[in-house]
Parts: structure tokens; sequence; C-alpha cells
């Protein structure tokens, strides 16, 4: 019996060491594969990244996806719906119009790219944000706000001119770390979220936004006529502060793609839920207003924030409408 039981300690024993190895090597190859994986992100610098949007737009342009070097697996969305690459734009594009700004995220493996589209005539704004995996295309996300599809803001998009804020390099000593970039970000968001006046991150005092190329805050020049002038005539904070938002039910299904901490920018993806149930609502400096919300949708957006020495600079969006409460194709992927 002794001897059955010191048998059986032994083979005990030797599965522990051959589970112990097992779990080790496990954890060897986990650590091999993730450096691996952001390798190859990292080996695409700056230059190599801007390289895949230009490359992009070009076989955009030409209808021709063939043109491109795509990986084995491809997630593509237009307007938060998936299509087959070559689907939607691809289809009826004609040209590009003015660019308005990118980033690139190297760690990271993400670019993005803000500007105009034409088709057949029929000038739209257009948000793109790609994905490189070992210099292949794995991810396409794209919004193109057409006119007269939906609520909200639409510009003149040949009136883009791109900002030197959103350009300019920051300089190295105003830099803000990646963790605090997306958590000012992530803030605006609980901030404009039943917006009541209340401030959940740091704005720069000159803070301004453009929507679909229209200025929403610190609009440079104000026309009283229009219908945006009650927003753009304050910055971000003082608009925000007065709870001017109060109808944004919420922001939701928030991610943080990218970050280019050399330029300062951190392009954003979000919904915005409106109810449609408040009518009227009461500004912190006690005006009364009436909602422009009159219905239940959403919007989704595509947003790149310029953030400067710890402090929200600007804001450019692109976003569209959609059914309320549409659910995301990216929420629970890898972004």
């Amino acid at each position: 019996m002794p001897q059955r039981t010191a048998i059986f300690a032994a083979m005990v024993v030797a599965v522990l060491v051959v589970c112990a190895h097992s779990a080790r090597a496990r954890a060897a190859t986990h650590e091999q594969n993730s450096a691996q994986a952001l390798q190859n992100a990292s080996d695409c610098d700056r230059q190599c990244l801007y390289g895949f949007v230009d490359q992009y737009l070009q076989a955009l342009v030409a209808k021709d996806p063939s043109r491109l070097p795509w990986a084995k697996s491809v997630k593509f969305t237009e307007n938060n719906v998936v299509l087959a690459v070559g689907d939607g734009l691809w289809g009826t594009i004609t040209s590009m119009g003015h660019e308005d700004a990118r980033a690139a995220d190297p760690a990271n493996g993400q670019v993005a790219y803000l500007g105009v589209v034409s088709e057949h005539g029929q000038e739209s704004f257009f948000a793109l944000r790609l994905k490189i995996d070992d210099r292949k295309i794995s991810e396409v996300e794209t919004i193109v706000d057409r006119k007269g599809l939906g609520p909200g803001p639409f510009g003149d998009p040949d009136a883009i001119q791109q900002l030197p804020i959103l350009l300019a390099d920051v300089p190295p000593d105003q830099r803000t770390p990646r963790a605090k970039m997306i958590a000012l970000a992530d803030g605006y968001f609980n901030t404009l979220q039943l917006n009541d006046g209340h401030i959940f991150t740091v704005f720069d005092p000159a803070c301004s936004r453009r929507e679909n190329g229209v200025w929403t805050a610190s609009d440079p020049h104000p026309d009283p006529k229009s219908t945006y002038s009650q927003f753009g005539k304050y910055s971000c904070e003082e608009g925000f502060k007065l709870g001017n938002y109060r109808w944004d039910d919420r922001v939701r299904d928030r991610r943080f793609p990218l970050v280019d901490e050399e330029k300062g920018l951190i392009l954003t993806a979000l919904f915005i839920d409106h109810s449609g149930r408040l009518q009227k609502y009461t500004t912190t400096d006690g005006v009364e207003h009436e909602s422009p919300v009159k219905a239940p949708h959403s919007f989704c957006a595509l947003e790149m924030f310029k953030i400067q020495d710890g402090e929200i600079r600007h804001a450019e969006a692109v976003f569209i409408t959609v059914p309320y409460y549409m659910p995301s194709p990216w929420v629970g992927s890898s972004q």
C-alpha cells in the first residue's frame, strides 16, 4: 500500500510539472503573439499609414478595390452598416473634394482621414478610419454625410478649409499621454450626455467645434441668421455650462481607436441618442428653450479632438442620422 501511495504521489507530481510547463508555454506563446502583433502594427510608421490613406482614396475614386493590399479577413462599414468591399460609395464616387484633417497611430496601426467626396456633383462630408495589420488593410470604417438625409447641421463642403490647429504638431512639453487623452474625450461625452451645466473634462478657453462643416462653438464668423448661431457664439465650455444640449439623452458605444500624441489628435466613435421626449428645457441662465428634437433618432459619429497641454482645443465631427438606438457593428470587436 505504501508503494502504491508513493507511485500515485509521483504521478501527481509529474502531472503538475507537465501542467506548469504547459501554462508557461501558453504564456510565452501569448507574449510572443502580442509582441508580434505590436511589431506588425508599429512596422508601419506615420508616413506609411498616410500612404495607405492616399492609396485607398485613389483606389476609391478609380472604383477599383483590387488596387489595394487587403488582409485575409476584412471588415468594411459605411454609415454603420457592414458592406462588401466595393459597395456603397465605391460605386458612386466621382471625385475627392477638400481634405480636412488626418491623424495616425502607428502603435495601433490606425489612420484616419476627414474630408469631402463628390457623387455625381453632390458633395458630402466624409470620414475614414483604416486599420493596417502587417501592411494590409483589415478594417475600413466610413461615414458619408449626404445632404438632406436627416436633421443636424450641414455646411458648405466647398468652404471647408484645413485648420492650422489640426495640422500642427504639439510641442513635446505640451503633449498629453494616451490614457489622459482618452479620459478627456470620454469626459467630453459625459459632459454632453444629459448636458445640465456640469463639466467632466478640461477645455481650452478658446475651444471650438465644427460639425459637418458648421461651426457650433467659437464660430470665427458668426451669422446671427444661422440656425446654429445660438450655439456657435459660445466656446465649447460656455455652451456646455449653459446646458445647451440638454436633449442629448445618451452618448453610447464610445470607442477610441486612434490616439496621435504627436499631433494631439484622438479619433472617437460614438452614438448620440435622442428620445424626443423633452419638449422644453431651461438653460442655467434661466432662459427657457424649445427642444429642436421632435422625434426619436440617433446620430452616428466619427469625431476628432485636438488636445494640447491637457486641454481640449477643438472638436471636428462628421455624423449622420440613423434609426433610434441603432446598434454598432464595431462594438465587441478589436475596437
